[in-house]
């Protein structure tokens, strides 16, 4: 990770979690697809993919492990990594129920998790904290790599050129990060084998953007495993 986000997610775990359960009810803007209003329809998209019981992998699930802990009460054996151990442990406070399901491993390293191993894998607000060579050499691979053939993923990305420093008012802070481009992002799943689910107006699908409250322009997409 960024050593800038390391510090923040080890000074600032436990709001996180909180602004992360606040998120759920905060609506997108500028949405490109009219059934993307927010986190929650993402959530719904994903279960429509992959059946309960299916084997997920929350990589860079944050402090409180939300989602990990919304897929697990829904029936699916879902767990989660994150590069810093403040997020796990808060994750194991909030959540007592999941605390073995979630771990410390860094998506800019490869990861200590068996190969075609996961129905689905998430990565959401999370590339934006890595370097773009190690994005394109080993967090992408590594993805496609615990993903099972058939298997989906879902990456969710801020999108842009280099990288921005923005005021957060969820944490009364500047933060920076590191902003990727839509087209080289499906280029390099389309390499490793992935591809995004074609456009449908009536299903979360294709290439989709909105803003969050910051505001930042962000980019979202499932994809398959092809091979």
């Amino acid at each position: 990770m960024h050593q800038a986000s390391d510090i923040f997610y080890h000074s600032n775990s436990r709001r996180y979690a909180e602004v992360s359960n606040d998120s759920l009810q905060i609506p997108y803007t500028n949405v490109s697809h009219p059934g993307l209003t927010g986190d929650n329809d993402l959530i719904l998209r994903m279960k429509e993919l992959v059946p309960q019981n299916s084997k997920g992998l929350d990589a860079g699930c944050g402090a409180g492990a939300r989602d990990v802990f919304l897929y697990w009460s829904a029936g699916y054996d879902m767990s989660g990594v994150d590069a810093v151990p403040e997020n796990i442990k808060v994750a194991q406070e909030i959540h007592p129920e999941i605390s073995d399901r979630v771990s410390v491993a860094d998506l800019s390293e490869p990861m200590p998790l068996p190969s075609s191993s996961y129905d689905f894998v998430m990565c959401n607000a999370v590339i934006q904290h890595i370097f773009p060579e190690l994005i394109k050499d080993v967090t992408l691979p590594e993805l496609v790599r615990v993903l099972k053939v058939g298997g989906v993923l879902q990456l969710l990305f801020k999108v842009g050129d280099g990288m921005t420093t923005v005021y957060d008012p969820a944490y009364d802070l500047y933060r920076t990060f590191q902003l990727y481009g839509a087209d080289a992002i499906v280029s390099m799943l389309s390499d490793l084998g992935m591809e995004v689910i074609p456009p449908d107006e009536n299903k979360l699908s294709g290439v989709m953007y909105f803003t969050d409250p910051k505001p930042m322009e962000h980019c979202v997409l499932f994809a398959h495993k092809l091979r």
